[in-house]
């Protein structure tokens, strides 16, 4: 179905919410909010959401105008309407969409379930649920705000638990208002804790996403992962960063925007350097991963870019898709490390990884998903292959006004920047607001600096003054100012235009550089023209624009230093094509991405339902212990190339029980059986003796704290080693090899042990530890 006749159909239900909302005009306060009791019995006789949404639409609208003054458009309506669909709606900058969240908000919380809007940042998510709350409150529902994020690194589960303690009340609200990240961060965290009652977030089920394609798409590559105690430190990080500088481009290594590897010569070469005979060997594991850490910190993540240096010599990542500092946040596996011995900074512990997940797979749990963004429609394939959400593209309240201009092109950045900031200059003098939009902090430091020669006040918002962002904003509009900013230009808040400011043209964005994708540019040009209002965009760029230089190898250095000449439509179709092709590779590598997460969350939703049934308190059946018992006898006798009493003698010890009969049985002259048989009756004589001792409940209780126990060591143990073998095999050459198939194979094998790890580790608390009962009745268990 296309998108008009879509639209079309969706009109038809504006219509009759307009019909009810004319007949709630004359109820009272009382009469409308007492609706929502009414439509929560209606559901409850079996009557659906989408034969409510006429009624229910209808009375927050009127809601809306009582209590906030606002009164939602046809469109607005129309928008709500999509999102209740399960749209990714596309509405233009300033049209309203945290008035439109309101109905399909309301309309999904009467069913009492999880009812959740994310934003990207804090402070959207408390001034939309501060504003709104007042709404939901008036019809009767409670509403609640998180954020506030944790940081991904350092943070244990015991400790993330006890700071959230009040996480139950905020997921207990009708409708939360959080953040993307943190809500992630809650749902590891949720399945960290070792007491059922200390679980509090409630089944997922409905979602609106706000800047959702900043969110499903620039933001799925950096998975959310929390850290716990530091693993020994590696002394490798020094020394595979001088190697890497040794290394020559295209003989040693080659690359391309997203990937880098060591060719032939450069796996020969670095056999000798470190002194082995197989660089891909299991036994030079570390060094592979150091050096492909290393040889990624070098090539791929560029310095004011992707990350910059503080002034404490901090390595401090960027967030390419807004600039915003990432305080606080690291890369995995290793990664920041590599990055903090290219700058020569002091190099910070490496930390355990114990849970991790992307956006893909966060969002995917939801039974209901959509999202809002005024930038979808360009990648509305993409959207459609991974999350089977269809963009719908909302018509404005008011025509577009603003007038986008042809895009100047230049060889350099000196001259790019020079006619950039001349533009600026001549908006300025007319008394137009102007906001210049660029790709990266140096360049908003370079115009900056201009603007002060010229003795033009401005403000410069990039990651160095991220707190003053909605202030800086909200003063853009005004007539005569001048924001520097980069493409962060504050999201979620809109540039109304001054006193004056129309008149003299608008608010006129000049974007200097080309950036990333369509997207990204279109974001920053509708900072322009909110609701009919007047305006102008026009982007500047050259060659040295991080998506043309990237990967060329000084491919256009004649001409972005003036020794050949260049027309304008060869620059443009060189500049254009790199975008296009950036852009092609940022879809193919998100594809990567998520088919990695698959295999990843697979085993974490095994893991997590073991957890669930554990922490539910699910029978354990003695035949379940007993089965797990035979298997790591039989593990034991297997891995032994000859058996002896002394071997068997230390394995009772290590496994059985710590007190030693006189009758050991010596397992060569009695034979592998009865060796079995004999170790197989010493754990059901102790499971017997356990259950005497404890009675039946605590009995159950202590196999449940253990088997939660192996699972949750054992688990981050594999969510570590999965993390340092995706780095390791992204480093490997993808001649002839399918390195997703390789990923797969070894994440099963590691899986595999895992389980083995969990049962040994389980049967051995059940064997060995210190349980009893006190006078109090109150269980406790010491493991060994």
């Amino acid at each position: 179905m296309g998108q008009k006749r879509k639209i079309r159909k969706l009109r038809k239900l504006v219509r009759r919410v307009r019909a009810c909302q004319e007949q709630l005009k004359e109820m009272s306060d009382e009469e409308l909010s007492h609706l929502t009791v009414e439509f929560k019995e209606r559901l409850a006789c079996g009557e659906s959401l989408d034969n409510l949404l006429p009624e229910a639409f209808a009375a927050i609208c009127e809601a809306d105008w009582r209590i906030l003054k606002m009164a939602p458009y046809d469109v607005q309506i129309l928008g709500g309407i999509a999102l209740h669909k399960g749209y990714l709606a596309e509405m233009n900058t300033g049209e309203g969409k945290t008035l439109v969240a309101t109905m399909p908000l309301y309309l999904n919380a009467l069913t009492g379930k999880s009812v959740i809007l994310v934003t990207v940042n804090d402070y959207l998510a408390k001034r939309d649920a501060g504003e709104m709350g007042a709404v939901y409150r008036f019809m009767g529902l409670t509403v609640a705000a998180g954020g506030g994020e944790e940081d991904s690194d350092g943070v244990t589960a015991k400790a993330g638990i006890s700071r959230n303690a009040g996480k139950k009340a905020l997921y207990e609200a009708d409708i939360v208002y959080t953040t993307h990240s943190a809500l992630g961060f809650d749902y590891l965290l949720n399945n960290l804790v070792t007491r059922a009652e200390d679980r509090f977030l409630r089944e997922f089920y409905y979602v609106i996403i706000d800047e959702a394609d900043s969110v499903l798409l620039d933001g799925a590559q950096t998975p959310l992962v929390i850290s716990s105690s530091p693993r020994v430190q590696s002394n490798l990080y020094g020394m595979t960063d001088f190697f890497v500088t040794t290394l020559v481009e295209d003989r040693d290594f080659v690359r391309d925007d997203k990937a880098v590897w060591l060719t032939e010569d450069g796996i020969r070469y670095a056999e000798t350097f470190f002194q082995i005979d197989n660089f891909y060997s299991e036994e030079y594991f570390e060094i592979n991963r150091h050096v492909t850490l290393a040889l990624r910190a070098h090539v791929l993540f560029e310095k004011g870019d992707a990350y910059m240096v503080s002034k404490d010599d901090k390595v401090v990542l960027l967030d390419r898709g807004t600039g915003r500092l990432m305080n606080g946040m690291k890369l995995r596996g290793g990664q920041h490390q590599a990055l903090e011995a290219k700058e020569g900074v002091e190099i910070s512990q490496e930390n355990r990884s114990v849970a991790a997940i992307t956006f893909q797979n966060l969002f995917l749990m939801f039974p209901k998903m959509a999202g809002m963004s005024g930038t979808m429609i360009d990648a509305s394939d993409e959207l459609r292959g991974v999350y089977g959400a269809e963009v719908l593209v909302i018509p404005p309240n008011r025509p577009r006004q603003r007038v986008d201009l042809k895009d100047q092109y230049f060889p350099n950045k000196k001259e790019q920047i020079q006619a950039a900031v001349k533009e600026t200059l001549r908006c300025h003098e007319t008394g137009r607001p102007v906001l210049v939009v660029a790709a990266s902090i140096a360049d908003t430091e370079a115009v900056s600096d201009i603007l002060l020669k010229e003795q033009v006040p401005h403000n410069v918002l990039n990651a160095n003054n991220i707190y003053w962002e909605a202030q800086i904003i909200k003063e853009a509009g005004q007539t005569g100012a001048v924001t520097v900013a980069t493409s962060m230009a504050g999201r979620g808040t809109d540039i109304k235009l001054g006193e004056g400011a129309e008149e003299s043209g608008g608010l006129a964005v000049i974007g200097i550089g080309r950036m990333e994708n369509v997207r990204m540019e279109r974001q920053a040009r509708g900072r322009a023209g909110r609701q009919g209002d007047v305006g102008t965009s026009q982007f500047f760029v050259s060659l040295e624009d991080g998506v043309t230089d990237s990967g060329t190898s000084g491919r256009y250095d004649k001409y972005i230093e003036g020794k050949k000449r260049i027309g304008r439509q060869k620059l443009q179709k060189i500049i254009d094509r790199s975008q296009t092709i950036g852009e092609e590779t940022a879809v193919l590598s998100r594809k990567n991405a998520v088919d990695y997460d698959k295999v990843m969350q697979r085993q974490r939703s095994l893991i997590y339902a073991a957890r669930d049934h554990l922490l539910d308190g699910g029978d354990i059946e003695w035949g379940q212990i007993l089965r797990m018992a035979g298997k790591n006898i039989r593990r034991f006798f297997d891995g032994q190339e000859s058996m002896d009493k002394k071997k068997f003698t230390r394995y009772i010890l290590d496994h059985i029980s710590y007190k030693l009969e006189k009758d050991i049985p010596d397992p060569v002259s009695c034979g592998r059986n009865a060796s079995m048989k004999y170790l197989l009756d010493k754990a059901v004589e102790r499971l017997e003796k356990l259950e005497m001792e404890l009675g039946t409940e605590d009995m159950n209780t202590f196999l449940r704290i253990a088997l939660l126990s192996a699972i949750d060591n054992a688990w981050v143990e594999q969510v570590d080693y999965m993390h340092q073998l995706q780095s390791a095999v992204s480093g490997r050459s993808t001649a002839q090899r399918n390195l997703l198939f390789e990923y797969q194979n070894e994440a099963f094998d590691s899986f595999s042990k895992m389980e083995d790890t969990v049962f040994e580790s389980a049967m051995r608390s059940i064997m060995l530890s210190n349980v009893y009962v006190d006078d109090e009745r109150k269980l406790h268990i010491v493991f060994p």
